[in-house]
């Protein structure tokens, strides 16, 4: 992960990928400094899915680049000229209980739980608070993940690590 490695390769799952898993993708991107590149899909996005506006207003009040954002299906990381992913977290219960493509190169796989922001009724200030949280609840692991030195984020370290942050900041 300096100049001599390339970027890790990070694919953040949810169902629609329209929320949680574009609040991370565009995170990790802003604060990863090259070191990662991330990427999101959903197991089952809606037709025409796009990615939440509340979500894409957050990242753009935090300073954070949206542009190239979209809502996809996994099915395009499962392809075979798809980047090579090294790690997979789902970001919601209900992905992480779905049964997964066959993922190239056996990534290592994690499950980081989040409450869905966009899930709910309440005024506009309310659901733009809830992506508010979420965004900093996804910002606080992520941080985590990108401070490991380079050990633990080798192939072999990066399944267990991945799964120790799950139990971090919740």
């Amino acid at each position: 992960m300096t100049d001599t490695h390339p970027p890790l390769n990070v694919l953040f799952l949810c169902t629609h990928n329209s929320a949680r898993s574009i609040l991370a993708e565009a995170l990790l991107n802003a604060m990863g400094e090259g070191r990662f590149k991330a990427y999101s899909a959903g197991s089952s996005p809606r037709d025409n899915q796009q990615p939440h506006p509340l979500g894409l207003q957050v990242l753009r009040n935090a300073g954070i680049a949206t542009d190239g954002l979209r809502s996809k299906s996994w099915d395009e990381f499962a392809a075979p000229d798809a980047p090579h992913m090294d790690l997979i977290i789902t970001v919601c219960d209900n992905a992480a209980g779905e049964v997964c493509p066959i993922w190239p190169g056996h990534p290592a796989t994690a499950h980081w739980g989040y409450a869905d922001p966009s899930a709910g009724d309440g005024t506009e200030a309310q659901k733009l608070e809830a992506f508010r949280k979420t965004l900093h609840d996804i910002q606080r692991r992520l941080s985590l993940l990108i401070s490991l030195p380079a050990d633990k984020l080798q192939h072999a370290m990066l399944q267990s690590t991945a799964r120790e942050l799950s139990a971090s900041t919740h």
